[in-house]
């Protein structure tokens, strides 16, 4: 079973960001160093984009080896 876009995306954001909303993770980042903010705002950006672009069975596939590779490390 394949899973949705939005499913996909809010798993990778889990893996990526744990607990902290990526948007919060962002103005954190911002908050420290605007110069690496700026790289933070567009690389959220970017994973947005890759989200969209993506087809969903790729996404799928794409979190079973991420989660596949957490388990066995």
């Amino acid at each position: 079973m394949s899973l949705s876009k939005a499913e996909a995306k809010q798993l990778l954001e889990r893996i990526i960001f744990e607990e902290t909303q990526p948007e919060d993770w962002v103005q954190d980042v911002w908050a420290l160093s605007p110069l690496l903010g700026d790289s933070a705002a567009k690389l959220y950006d970017a994973f947005n984009v890759l989200i969209d672009c993506c087809p969903e069975d790729q996404l799928d596939n794409l979190l079973k080896n991420l989660y596949r590779e957490q388990i066995e490390s």
